[in-house]
């Protein structure tokens, strides 16, 4: 009867092994972990400046002149001094 004991060296290894095979499954958990939460908070920012870059685009929309409307767009908010409709570049008839 040659079964081994359980403090036999040869199951001593495999125990050993087994404990550095769930140390190093334990560790990598543990990276993964703090990757997942690491792009959660990346989501989380990103959909904030998403969301941000929206309103400002939906806010430029808003001052758009209409289609019929002849007038320059002003998405600076700048001041633009209105245009002579009597312009020199125009051709003339005489």
């Amino acid at each position: 009867m040659n079964e081994p004991t359980p403090l036999s060296t040869g199951n001593n290894a495999e125990l050993d092994a087994l404990c550095g095979s769930i140390k190093r499954v334990a560790e990598k958990i543990e990276s993964i972990s703090e990757a997942v939460k690491q792009l959660t908070q990346n989501r989380v920012q990103l959909e904030g400046k998403i969301e941000d870059a929206q309103k400002r685009v939906q806010r430029i929309l808003s001052r758009l002149p209409e289609q019929n409307d002849g007038r320059q767009l002003n998405l600076l908010g700048e001041v633009i001094p209105p245009t002579n409709s009597e312009d020199d570049s125009e051709p003339t008839t005489h």
